[in-house]
C-alpha cells in the first residue's frame, strides 16, 4: 500500500479531514463526491402476485439472492402469496424486518433467476433513469455502507422475537455518497474482476470436491483398485472397527468464546467450530478421531486437540488393523435415516457395515483422499485470501480512500 493511502487512512482513524476531503453526513469522503438519498437513484416496486402463480419462485434476500438455491422454495401452491412482491432479474430486494443476528443492510439483487415473489416484509426498488451505474451501488450496499443508517432508523418491533423494523420512507432517505459516473464504473469493474476471480477459485473448489467425490465412489468400494493390490475385501460392522469414548470429561464449561483463546470447541455439524475457549483442562488430544453426533449421525474427523460442547457428541477411535482416514471416508458413504429424537451408535448405527482391504491398501487409499483434501483445503484458504481482498478493495474504494 502506497505511504500516501497509509497515511489517509491513519489521517481518517484520529477523526482529522485529509486535504481534498470533507466530513458529511455519511463519513469523511472526496470533495467531489455527492452525498444525496438512495430515492434519487432507486424506485420502489410495489406490484403484487396478485395471481397468486404457484410457478414462480419464493426468494430471500435475508439469505442472498444470489445462488442461493438451497433456500427458493418453490410449493407456493399451498399458501396464498397473493400479497407478495414481484421481483425481475437485476432488481433489489431487503429485509426491512431483519433480526440482530443478521448483519445490517442485506440488500440483494436478483442475479440469476428471471423473476420471484418475496413477502410483504421486503423493501423491493430497482434503479431509475438517473442511475447510470448500479453496479457500483450494488456493492455499495455489499460493503454495508447503509449499515449505520439503517440501524439509527430501525424501530423496534416484535420485541419477543428481537426483530427490528425500517420504515420504508426513511429507507429511501437514506443518504449515500455518489461519485462522478465515470469513477463509479471504474469502481464496479475493479470490484466486478475480482468477483471473476472468486467465482473462478469457487467453481475449481466445486470441481475438485466433485473429482474427489468421484474417486471415493471408486476406491471406498473396490471398483477401482490401486496398483499392487488383490486380496479380496471384507465387510465389517463399523463397532468392530471404532471404539467409542464419551464426551462427558472434554465438555466445555464456559460459552464465553473468543478468537483469541486457543482450544476450539467443536459440533459434527456444519456450523464444525463453536469458537475458542480458554480452558485447559479436559482437552481431547489423543487425535485423529471421529466426533460423531449421536442424534443427527453427522460425523467430522479431527487431527487437533479440542473440547466439544454436547453430550450427544461421541469420540470414535480407531481400532488395530484399520485406517481411521479410510473408515471415516467408508463412513460418509452411508445412507442412513434418521428417525426420531434417539441417540444412534449404540442402537443402531454401530451395526452398520462398510467394506475393508487389507491394511496396506486402507493407507494407500487414504493417502489419496488426504491429498486430495490438502490440495481442497488449501484452495479454500485461497479464495478466503481473495474475498478478504475484496473486502478491503471495497472499503478503500466505496470511501474514496484509493481513487480510480
Amino acid at each position: 500500500m502506497k505511504p500516501e493511502i497509509k497515511n489517509r487512512i491513519e489521517q481518517i482513524k484520529n477523526g482529522e479531514i485529509p486535504q481534498g476531503y470533507k466530513k458529511t453526513k455519511v463519513g469523511i469522503i472526496p470533495n467531489d463526491w455527492e452525498v444525496t438519498h438512495l430515492k434519487q437513484y432507486f424506485t420502489r416496486l410495489t406490484t403484487k402476485n396478485i395471481e397468486n402463480n404457484s410457478n414462480v419462485l419464493t426468494i430471500s434476500a435475508q439469505y442472498g439472492l444470489i445462488n442461493q438455491s438451497d433456500f427458493f422454495n418453490k410449493e407456493v401452491a399451498s399458501d396464498d402469496k397473493s400479497n407478495y412482491y414481484l421481483l425481475k432479474k437485476g432488481e433489489f430486494a431487503y429485509n426491512k424486518s431483519y433480526s440482530n443476528g443478521y448483519p445490517y443492510g442485506a440488500i440483494k439483487k436478483l442475479r440469476f433467476y428471471e423473476n420471484g415473489i418475496v413477502s410483504p416484509l421486503y423493501i423491493c426498488f430497482c434503479a431509475n433513469t438517473a442511475n447510470k451505474c448500479p453496479d457500483y451501488f450494488e456493492y455499495y450496499f455489499e460493503a454495508g455502507r447503509l449499515n449505520k443508517e439503517i440501524k439509527a432508523f430501525a424501530q423496534e418491533g416484535a420485541r419477543n422475537h428481537g426483530l427490528l423494523n425500517i420504515p420504508v420512507s426513511d429507507f429511501f432517505h437514506s443518504y449515500i455518497a455518489v461519485p462522478k459516473i465515470s469513477e463509479q464504473q471504474k469502481i464496479a469493474e475493479i470490484l466486478t474482476a475480482q468477483d471473476k476471480v472468486i467465482e473462478l477459485k469457487e467453481k475449481l473448489i466445486f470441481e475438485k470436491e466433485r473429482q474427489k467425490k468421484y474417486l471415493m465412489q471408486q476406491l471406498l468400494t473396490g471398483k477401482k483398485r490401486l496398483n499392487g493390490f488383490s486380496d479380496e475385501w471384507k465387510t465389517v460392522e463399523l463397532n468392530e472397527v471404532f471404539n467409542y469414548i464419551q464426551p462427558t470429561p472434554y465438555l466445555v464449561k464456559n460459552t464465553n468464546y473468543s478468537d483469541k483463546f486457543k482450544t476450539p470447541v467443536l459440533t459434527a455439524g456444519k456450523i464444525f467450530v463453536l469458537g475458542y475457549t480458554d480452558e485447559t483442562d479436559g482437552i481431547f488430544s489423543k487425535t485423529p478421531v471421529i466426533i460423531f453426533d449421536d442424534f443427527t449421525t453427522a460425523s467430522r474427523y479431527v487431527d487437533f486437540n479440542f473440547k466439544v460442547k454436547s453430550s450427544a457428541i461421541k469420540i470414535l477411535t480407531i481400532k488395530d488393523g484399520y485406517n481411521i482416514k479410510f473408515a471415516y471416508s467408508s463412513m460418509q458413504q452411508i445412507k442412513f435415516l434418521v428417525g426420531g429424537h434417539e441417540r444412534h451408535w449404540i442402537s443402531k448405527y454401530n451395526y452398520l457395515t462398510i467394506d475393508v482391504p487389507n491394511l496396506d491398501e486402507q493407507n494407500a487409499i487414504a493417502e489419496i483422499l488426504s491429498k486430495a483434501d490438502k490440495e481442497i483445503e488449501l484452495l479454500k484458504q485461497d479464495l478466503e485470501q481473495e474475498k478478504l481482498k475484496k473486502k478491503a478493495l471495497m472499503q478503500l474504494l466505496l470511501t474514496g480512500i484509493v481513487r480510480v
